[in-house]
């Protein structure tokens, strides 16, 4: 039976511009077993043909439709929800801006014509564009929303504040959680994924991940099987603390192999 993997980026695949070790070998015997393969991040500073070229790059041949990021689902989310007269200040960078614009999402530098603000990670961000996005919700209770909620990302010699310390911030000012995450662990991003790209059944479907917070707790609460590595952020110390436990738990996607498709597999360590 065919079934779907959903491949997180950072961390999972890669970690800045080093593939994991056997990785593309796990993905190729993925596909040799006729399996559909898809690569979900939640990071917004690069657009989904940039990680086209940047797999390519690594040796994984893949094309633009098996690629998905949190600033493709944020254009669809407006794409669905606003009117005409709607208009969208953005906290991000370049290639945020680049996707919302080609899916025709209407843009706005002025707090006054702005009905939804969306913040995405930005390593310029600074005290004036957290007041325009203030101006917006305080004058239009303009809704907000956020590409992603991941904390940090990782990098060879640590981890770099994410899209979550702009969402802190945000909250912080307006006393209040924002409205929507479009990444991530969201229901969207699990319906997009699940139901218009790999077409398959929740049940049918696995999602790997190197973080409990969001790849884990998407597939939990979506009903896809769950896949922890332990190449990125995530840890088992910090597994024993959280609750979001996945069906599954592999070193790296190296290991892929080892997991049994048509049967249950305990919770490993190997």
């Amino acid at each position: 039976m065919v079934k779907g993997f959903i491949f997180d980026l950072d961390g999972t695949v890669y970690v800045e511009d080093q593939i994991i070790d056997g990785g593309k070998e796990a993905i190729q015997y993925l596909r040799d077993g006729g399996h559909k393969v898809v690569f979900f991040t939640n990071k917004s500073i690069s657009t989904r043909n940039d990680y086209v070229k940047k797999l390519q790059r690594l040796g994984i041949d893949v094309s633009i439709e098996e690629v998905i990021n949190s600033n493709y689902i944020t254009a669809k989310f407006l794409k669905q929800n606003m009117n005409s007269n709607d208009a969208v200040y953005v906290i991000g960078e370049h290639a945020l801006f680049e996707e919302l614009i080609i899916e025709g999402i209407r843009l706005t530098e002025d707090p006054n014509l702005a009905t939804y603000v969306v913040l995405g990670w930005d390593r310029q961000f600074n005290y004036m564009k957290l007041n325009l996005a203030y101006q917006a919700w305080a004058k239009n209770r303009a809704t907000i929303l956020a590409t992603n909620p991941d904390r940090t990302c990782p990098v060879i010699d640590g981890q770099l504040p994410d899209c979550g310390s702009i969402i802190g911030a945000m909250e912080g000012t307006i006393g209040r959680p924002i409205d929507y995450i479009m990444g991530k662990p969201s229901k969207l991003a699990a319906d997009i994924v699940i139901r218009d790209v790999l077409k398959l059944k929740p049940e049918e479907c696995y999602i790997i991940g190197d973080r409990l917070e969001t790849d884990i707790r998407m597939g939990n609460d979506n009903g896809i099987q769950t896949v922890l590595v332990l190449s990125g952020i995530s840890t088992k110390a910090m597994l024993k603390e959280s609750v979001h436990k996945p069906s599954y738990i592999l070193q790296s996607i190296k290991d892929i192999h080892q997991l049994q498709f048509n049967s249950h597999l305990p919770i490993t360590s190997n």
